[in-house]
C-alpha cells in the first residue's frame, strides 16, 4: 500500500511554513513601521512565525516518519534509508539530501528566531523582518512546486514518490503501484557516529550567522549605528564556538572514516565551511573593539555581512553541482542553482545598499591609531584573517570561474591544484604565524602591559623562552625546515604569551579570561599541526621481501613506495611494525545491540539480508552472545580485522580498522587509531585481496596430496613444517554425539612458522554407527585444509589427504601521528574561551 496520506501533510506543512514565513515578513516590516513594541501587527506577526515554526516542526516529522517506517514508495527515503540501518544512522538519513539539510538549517533558523522574540523585544521588528525574510527563502529550497504556463519550478520536494521523481522507469507500466523492498541506504562513509551530531553543530553554526547580520541590517535600516553592536555580539560569539565545533567534529569524522591519513584535506566544501568562520572571528575581534574606533566599526559593518554572504555562497558551491568533480563532500545539482544564486545576491546587494546608505553617517575617528592601540592590532589581526579567507575562497572557486567563463561562450583553463595540500598549505602557514604571533601582542595592548612608556619590554620573556624551547625542539626532533621553525616559534611564543595573560586574568576575574584562553588553544592546535601533519611518518615499512604488486603503478611509482610502505600481514603471523609486533587475528563481524566484535567465521551471513546464523555457541567475556541457530542482527557489508599490537613489556592493545562493502555504493575503508599521549598509530587496510576479488568467489584449493606419516614424522605443507606429535582417542568431538560403541581418534600436527609461531591441526577419525567419517579440519592461518583418512595398527602408519590454498592475506598501512592530541586539546580549549566571552558579553553592565 503507497502511504501517500503522510506525504501530502508534509508537503502541505512546506506550503504553509512558506507563506506564514512571507506573511509574518510583511507583518514584522509593518511592526518596524513604529516604535511601540504592542501593536497589532506585531501580535499578528508573533502568530504568523509561530505557526511557521510549528508548520516547520510538522515537516521535520513527517520527514522522519517516513524514514523511520520505511515507505520506500518515496524517493527520499528510497535514497538514503534502508531496512539494516540502526536508529541513529535513519537520523543521519535526514540530513543526508539535499532537502533535509535545507530542512534541518529552516529548523534551526526558526527555533533562534523564537528565542529572539523572547530575549531582545525593543529589535525583534527589524530584526525579525530579516530573519522572516530568510526563512521565506530557505522554505522556498524545499517547496517543490511547478508555476505552470512559465514552467518555473521552485525548490525540491522532500516527499516526491518515487514514480514522480522517476516516471521513465518501466516498472511503473508493469506495476503503477510499485514499491521497492528496501532502499538504496545510506553513504557508507556516513554510518559513523559523528554524523549524527556533526551536520546538526555545523548547521546550526551556519543558523547563527544570520543573527549578527540581522542585527547589523536593523541598526543600518532603524539608524542605530552603533547600538547593533551589542546584542549582536554575545550572538556572534556562541556562533563562533558552535561553527568551530561543528568544522572540528568534521575534522575527526574525517580522521576516523577515511583513509586519506588525517584531518584536513583542504577539500573545496571543507574550505567553504572554514571560511565563513575565519572572517566571523575577525568580525568578533573589531565589534569589541568598536567603542573605540569607528574604523573598527566600519570593519565590522563588512566583515559581518562577509561572514553571512560567504555561509550562503559555501551553500551555493556545496548544492549547485559546480563542485561536482572536486570535491568528495558536494551534493549533486538538483536545480537549484538559479534559486541559490537569486538567495545569495538579494541578500549581498541588499545588504550592501544599506551599508552603502548609511556610511556617511557613521562616526568618524577624533583620534590617530598607533601601533600602541588596540585597534590597531585588532584592525591588522582581522586584515590577516580576510587574507586567509580570501586565498582560500579565491582557490575554492576556480569551477566557479569556468562556469562562468563557459556560460559566455569562453573556454577557461583554470584548473583546482593537482596537490590541494601543498597548494594552500605553503601559503596559510605563514598567514598563521602572523595570527600566531598577532595575538599574543594584541593581547598584551589590550589589557595595558605594552604601551608607549615600556615599549616591548613585556614581551621580551615570552620571546626568550619561546625561542630556547625553539633551538630545544630543533634539536630534538630534527626539524630543519624553515618555515615549520617559525610556526613553531610564533606558537610557543603565543603560548606563553597569552599563557600569561590568561593567568593574570583568571587571578582577577575569570569571566574576563575568554580571550586569552581562545589565543592559547589557538596557539597549541597550531603547535600539534606542525608535528602531526609535518612530521607524520610511515611505520608500516615492508621489510617481508614480498613485493604487493611488481605490475600495478599505484604500487611500483616513485621507486615502489607504496610496496615499501604497506606491510603484509598473514593470518595469526606477526610482523614487527616500529615498536610492535602486530598480529593479524583474523575478520570480524558487529552485531546488532551488542559492544565488541566478533569472529566472522562463527556465523553464516544469510545473502541479501541483514541477519546472520550462529554456527556455534558463542560467548564472550564470560557472556552468552548467541546460541547455535540463533539468527541475530548484524552489518554484513561491515568487515573488521583484528589487528592485535603488543609491546616490548607484552601490554596488548587491538585495533579494528574496517573495509565496508556496499555492492550499491562501492567501498569504503576506514582506519582505527591507538592512542597514546605523544602519537597516535593510525592503521587502515589499504588491501584486502579476498574482497577486492569478484564478490562470492570460492576459495581456491589444491589437488590433493595423500601422505602416510607415523608419530614425529615431518610434513611441508604450505610453506609451513608440520609435525604429527601425537595421536589419542577422544571421547568429544564438535557437532557430533559419540555413544559407547563409537570411536574417535584425532591427529596433533604441530605446525611451525615464521617468527617462532605455532600453529595446531587437529584432524579427527571417527566411527559411528559402523560408519567411518573424516571430517576437514581447516586451517585459516595456515591455508591448509587436512583429512585423516585412514589408519593401518600393523605399520603403525596413519594416512592424512591435504589441500592447501593462499593464506589469509591483507595489507596494511600504519601512520604515527606525532602530538596530534595537541590539535584537539587546543581546538576545545579555543572553544571553551569563545563561550566563556559569550557568557561574559550577556552579562547585563557589559556594553
Amino acid at each position: 500500500m503507497i502511504h501517500e496520506s503522510i506525504g501530502q501533510i508534509g508537503h502541505g506543512l512546506v506550503i504553509i511554513s512558506f507563506v506564514t514565513a512571507l506573511l509574518a515578513t510583511f507583518a514584522y516590516y509593518k511592526t518596524s513601521q513604529t516604535d511601540a513594541l504592542n501593536t497589532e501587527w506585531r501580535q499578528t506577526a508573533r502568530t504568523l512565525f509561530f505557526i511557521h515554526f510549528a508548520a516547520v516542526i510538522g515537516v521535520a516529522y513527517s520527514l522522519f516518519h517516513i524514514i523511520y517506517n520505511h515507505y520506500f514508495e518515496y524517493h527520499y527515503a528510497f535514497t538514503h534509508a534502508s531496512l539494516a540501518l540502526p536508529l541513529q544512522f535513519m537520523i543521519s538519513c535526514f540530513w543526508e539530501g539535499q532537502e533535509g539539510s535545507f530542512l534541518l538549517w529552516i529548523f534551526w533558523q526558526a527555533l533562534l528566531g523564537l528565542l529572539l522574540m523572547i530575549r531582545n523585544p525593543t529589535w525583534e521588528g527589524p530584526v525579525m523582518t530579516v530573519f522572516a525574510l530568510v526563512q521565506t527563502f530557505l522554505t522556498s529550497m524545499i517547496i517543490g512546486v511547478i508555476i505552470p504556463v512559465i514552467d518555473l519550478k521552485i525548490g525540491s520536494s522532500p516527499f516526491l514518490l518515487l514514480r514522480e521523481a522517476q516516471p521513465d522507469l518501466p516498472v511503473w507500466s508493469m506495476q503503477p503501484n510499485f514499491i521497492p523492498k528496501d532502499g538504496r541506504g545510506l553513504n557508507p562513509l556516513l554510518q559513523n557516529y559523528w554524523m549524527v551530531i556533526h551536520p546538526p553543530t555545523l548547521f546550526l553554526g551556519f543558523a547563527m550567522t544570520l543573527i549578527p547580520f540581522a542585527y547589523l541590517i536593523a541598526g543600518l535600516w532603524k539608524n542605530k549605528l552603533t547600538e547593533w553592536i551589542k546584542p549582536a555580539l554575545p550572538w556572534a560569539l556562541a556562533c563562533g564556538g558552535i561553527l568551530g565545533i561543528g568544522i572540528l567534529m568534521g575534522a575527526y569524522w574525517a580522521y576516523e572514516t577515511l583513509n586519506f591519513g588525517g584531518y584536513w584535506n583542504w577539500d573545496p566544501v571543507e574550505n567553504a565551511s572554514l571560511v565563513p568562520w575565519l572572517i566571523l572571528i575577525g568580525a568578533i575581534h573589531t565589534m569589541v573593539a568598536y567603542r573605540n574606533s569607528s574604523a573598527a566599526l566600519k570593519t565590522s559593518i563588512i566583515l559581518v555581512i562577509s561572514a553571512f554572504i560567504l555561509v550562503l555562497y559555501s551553500t551555493f558551491l556545496n548544492r549547485s553541482g559546480v563542485l561536482g568533480n572536486a570535491s568528495v563532500h558536494s551534493f549533486t545539482d538538483l536545480g537549484l542553482s538559479g534559486q541559490l544564486l537569486v538567495y545569495m545576491l538579494t541578500f549581498l546587494v541588499g545588504a550592501i545598499a544599506f551599508a552603502w546608505y548609511r556610511w556617511k553617517d557613521l562616526p568618524k575617528d577624533e583620534k590617530e591609531i598607533g601601533v600602541y592601540s588596540k585597534e590597531f592590532w585588532i584592525f591588522v589581526g582581522a586584515s590577516i584573517l580576510g587574507l586567509s579567507a580570501f586565498q582560500l575562497t579565491f582557490t575554492t572557486s576556480i569551477p566557479v570561474y569556468n562556469t562562468i567563463a563557459e556560460a559566455f561562450g569562453l573556454v577557461s583553463n583554470l584548473a583546482l591544484p593537482a596537490d590541494q595540500a601543498e597548494h594552500y598549505s605553503k601559503i596559510q602557514i605563514w598567514i598563521f604565524v602572523a595570527v600566531a604571533i598577532l595575538s599574543a601582542v594584541g593581547q598584551y595592548v589590550w589589557w595595558g602591559k605594552i604601551k608607549e612608556s615600556t615599549k616591548w619590554k613585556p614581551l621580551l620573556n615570552a620571546v626568550l623562552i619561546a625561542s630556547l624551547l625553539t633551538v630545544l625542539f630543533v634539536n630534538l626532533g630534527k626539524i630543519y625546515t624553515a618555515s615549520y621553525i617559525v610556526l613553531l616559534w610564533s606558537s610557543l611564543f603565543s603560548t606563553i604569551a597569552n599563557g600569561t595573560i590568561l593567568w593574570f586574568l583568571i587571578k582577577q576575574k575569570f569571566s574576563l579570561s575568554g580571550g586569552a584562553m581562545a589565543h592559547v588553544g589557538l596557539a597549541i592546535m597550531l603547535i600539534g599541526v606542525l608535528f602531526s601533519s609535518g612530521y607524520s611518518k610511515v611505520v608500516s615499512l615492508n621489510r617481508s621481501g614480498f613485493a604487493i604488486s611488481n605490475k600495478v603503478e599505484e604500487f611500483t611509482k616513485d621507486n615502489n613506495k607504496e610496496n615499501k610502505e604497506n606491510l603484509p600481514l598473514w593470518l595469526g603471523q606477526g610482523a614487527q611494525m616500529q615498536d610492535y609486533l602486530v598480529t593479524y587475528k583474523g575478520r570480524k563481524i558487529a552485531i546488532r545491540g551488542k559492544s565488541g566484535y566478533y569472529n566472522k567465521k562463527d556465523f553464516e551471513i544469510i545473502e541479501g539480508d541483514f541477519h546472520a546464523v550462529a554456527l556455534r555457541d558463542v560467548t564472550q567475556d564470560g557472556e552468552s552472545i548467541a546460541k547455535k541457530g540463533d539468527t541475530l542482527t548484524v552489518e554484513p557489508e561491515n568487515n573488521y580485522y583484528e589487528l592485535e599490537f603488543k609491546n616490548a613489556e607484552g601490554k596488548v592493545v587491538s585495533l579494528y580498522p574496517r573495509w565496508q562493502v556496499n555492492p550499491k555504493m562501492g567501498t569504503a575503508i576506514s582506519p582505527d587509531v591507538k592512542h597514546a599521549w605523544g602519537h597516535d598509530i593510525y592503521t587502515y587496510v589499504s588491501l584486502d585481496p579476498r574482497l577486492a576479488a569478484e564478490a562470492g568467489e570460492e576459495k581456491q584449493w589444491s589437488q590433493t596430496i595423500n601422505s602416510k606419516v607415523s608419530i614425529g614424522d615431518t610434513l611441508f605443507l604450505n610453506d609451513f613444517v608440520a609435525v604429527l606429535k601425537d595421536v589419542s582417542r577422544v571421547t568429544n568431538v564438535e557437532g557430533v554425539s559419540l555413544s559407547e560403541t563409537d570411536a574417535a581418534v584425532q591427529a596433533n600436527f604441530l605446525v611451525l612458522g615464521k617468527n617462532f609461531q605455532q600453529f595446531d591441526l587437529k584432524p579427527t577419525f571417527i566411527i559411528k554407527d559402523g560408519m567411518v567419517a573424516m571430517p576437514a579440519f581447516e586451517s585459516e592461518e595456515t591455508g591448509i585444509k587436512i583429512k585423516f583418512t585412514a589408519i593401518d595398527p600393523k605399520t603403525q602408519q596413519f594416512s592424512f589427504a591435504v589441500n592447501t590454498t593462499q593464506q589469509d592475506l591483507i595489507i596494511i598501512k600504519a601512520l604515527e601521528k606525532p602530538y596530534i592530541n595537541l590539535v584537539w586539546v587546543g581546538s576545545i580549549l579555543m572553544f571553551i574561551g569563545l563561550f566563556v566571552a559569550t557568557f561574559r558579553r550577556t552579562e547585563k553592565n557589559i556594553a
